[in-house]
């Protein structure tokens, strides 16, 4: 677990339960930092509450190269055993960290999984909706518990293993050159970072230079989830970013491409469970 005495951090809530522990977490990075994350015997869960400092990445300590960093997304793992180095310029932000068992996942399969390098890659940007809200829902009642919290809690941590271990599963084994090439995947991520409208299956392969069907086959090869969820969930965290910024709502809408702003409030609050206003006043709150 995290040490609460460290001045970077605040920790505002805490459970531990036989199935899960769960800390909810304010960091506040006044310089450039890194650090080992990772435990014998559990899974490392993080979702990022509000957005991360800029240039947040990781690497397998004992895998990867010294000079090998991928990013993080909203959503990370770090597998039992394994030692990943995460770091992140300065800044601040909320996250829910959980310490999951991983017996649950091990009694699924028979055994332990097999942490080939693509599944190793597909952790630190998970781009799956179920275990999402089943830690934004663990985060809502660590924050404020209510009726019978810790059965709640311990329930919420046995589908969360049973979620983890279908998305693991679902990642494949195969050889790198299964997937589509780095260049490829920076050309996205590039374009995906653009502010406008989001892009069309047909535009991201026609930049890739790929078939509709080589592009969706090889980005699910390389990030373990499909193209149509990366692009969501990048779209969502720029929209994220640019509520903590003095821009309207009616601005980040348009400017991101949404017919109105109803329409961009909408799919918000479907993905997050919460309006835009909803969630800048809580992004505030936690600065």
């Amino acid at each position: 677990m995290l040490n609460p005495d460290d001045d970077m951090m605040t920790i505002d809530a805490e459970i531990k339960l036989p199935a899960v522990t769960a800390q909810l977490i304010r960091f506040h990075f006044r310089e450039p930092v890194s650090g080992p994350l990772g435990e014998e015997g559990t899974y490392f869960l993080n979702l990022s509450l509000t957005p991360r400092p800029l240039n947040a990445r990781a690497r397998y300590s004992e895998r990867w190269s010294p000079h090998r960093y991928e990013p993080l997304g909203d959503v990370f793992i770090v597998p039992p055993g394994e030692l990943v180095h995460a770091g992140s310029d300065r800044g601040s932000t909320s996250t829910i960290m959980c310490w999951l068992r991983a017996e649950p996942i091990r009694t699924m399969f028979g055994a332990d999984l097999e942490w080939t390098e693509r599944r190793l890659e597909a952790t630190l940007d998970i781009a799956d909706a179920n275990l999402r809200k089943l830690l934004l829902r663990l985060a809502e009642e660590l924050s404020h518990p209510g009726f019978a919290s810790q059965m709640l809690m311990e329930l919420l941590a046995a589908q969360m293993a049973i979620e983890l271990g279908r998305y693991c599963a679902a990642v494949s084994d195969g050889p790198s050159t299964r997937g589509l090439a780095p260049w490829r995947l920076r050309l996205i991520d590039e374009r995906l970072h653009e502010v406008g409208e989001a892009p069309t299956l047909a535009e991201l392969a026609d930049l890739c230079k790929l078939s509709i069907r080589q592009l969706t086959r090889g980005f699910r090869a390389s990030r373990g989830c499909s193209i149509g969820d990366y692009v969501a969930q990048s779209r969502l965290e720029q929209a994220k970013r640019m509520l903590t910024t003095e821009h309207s709502v009616k601005a980040i809408a348009y400017s991101l491409g949404f017919a109105s702003p109803s329409g961009f409030c909408y799919a918000f609050r479907r993905a997050l469970g919460e309006t835009p206003r909803q969630f800048r006043q809580r992004v505030l709150r936690a600065s």
